[in-house]
């Protein structure tokens, strides 16, 4: 059966403010798992706290709405447990660089074969506009009394050394882009981290829909207004780390691009990195029978849900002998 994007929408009601970005991002990734035609009962979408935390609600696969900062460690739980599943995390950038920053460091480490999505609007949303980790110092968005006295923190270069092996960044108003990153982020095999720069219309009153659209970005020779963003894809940027030997090279070119903000903002794949082995193929490797046998598929009770599993053998090799 072929599954149509209205297959991947449910019917509870949606929220969030007229003009988030957040719509952007739930439609293209609704779009994605279309394109990809992942089966409803082979995906599931995490999230923690925040606006960005109701995602799971709006699409029609397995959802889990966990706790603040910890959705990366539930949904590598998963996906562990069940390597068949296609897992995508999803939470805003105060969600996952601010109390959650010790679990995406972690997580890089690993390079569990999942998608983490980052809703970056600098502010978090939820709980009235207070300054997220990604808002600059000295801005003062609407809801600050004053203006934000903490450097702010750069996602890419922060996934980049945790070791991401593939991140991109994309923008909420151009969906079908922001479909194809993601859509290349799920079928990346290992850790995949996507920034996704998107307007609050309610408590982030500088960057704006109008000021990613260039509204005060003047080609002095035309007049014409120049977008913010452009897209890595259309330069000479190449961020695939094609041999073992160009790695510092490619991760100085990540840094540096990622530094770029202001009047131009690249978006699209910064870095993509083939040659490390997931945390699936490191645990094969060691439990042969792994991907046959996952904890999902082991039976653990009887019919009257009598525990059978014996763990003596694992108790014996992890016994320490004086």
């Amino acid at each position: 059966m072929v599954l149509k994007l209205a297959d991947y929408k449910t019917n509870v009601h949606n929220d969030w403010c007229p003009g988030c970005g957040d719509f952007g991002i739930l439609s293209a990734i609704q779009m994605s798992l279309t394109d990809l035609q992942i089966p409803l009962h082979k995906a599931a979408i995490f999230s923690g706290i925040g606006c960005s935390g109701k995602t799971p609600h709006f699409i029609h696969t397995y959802g889990i709405h966990t706790l603040h900062g910890r959705v990366l460690p539930f949904a590598q739980g998963a996906k562990l447990c069940n390597p068949e599943l296609e897992v995508l995390a999803v939470g805003g950038d105060g969600d996952g660089l601010g109390i959650g920053a010790g679990h995406l460091v972690s997580a890089g480490r690993r390079n569990v074969d999942m998608v983490y999505i980052i809703f970056d609007n600098a502010v978090y949303g939820l709980t009235k506009g207070q300054a997220a980790p990604t808002l600059k110092l000295g801005m003062k968005t609407k809801s600050l009394a004053h203006p934000n006295m903490n450097n702010s923190v750069n996602p890419i270069a922060l996934a980049l050394v945790s070791g991401f092996t593939f991140i991109g960044r994309g923008y909420s108003y151009d969906v079908r882009h922001l479909k194809d990153l993601i859509s290349q982020a799920i079928r990346h095999k290992g850790l995949a981290f996507l920034d996704v720069l998107q307007p609050c219309p309610t408590y982030n009153d500088i960057n704006t829909k109008e000021w990613f659209q260039g509204a005060d970005n003047v080609d002095p020779d035309t007049g014409r207004q120049l977008p913010r963003t452009y897209k890595l894809e259309e330069t000479n940027y190449d961020g695939v780390v094609h041999n073992v030997e160009e790695l510092n090279e490619k991760m100085g070119d990540v840094i540096e691009k990622s530094n770029e903000w202001g009047n131009k903002i690249p978006i699209g794949v910064f870095y993509k990195n083939d040659h490390i082995p997931s945390y699936g193929d490191r645990i094969t490797s060691r439990i042969n029978d792994y991907t046959k046998r996952p904890p999902s598929r082991q039976i653990v009770t009887d019919k009257d849900n009598k525990p059978i599993t014996d763990i003596r053998k694992i108790l014996d090799k992890l016994k320490v002998n004086n």
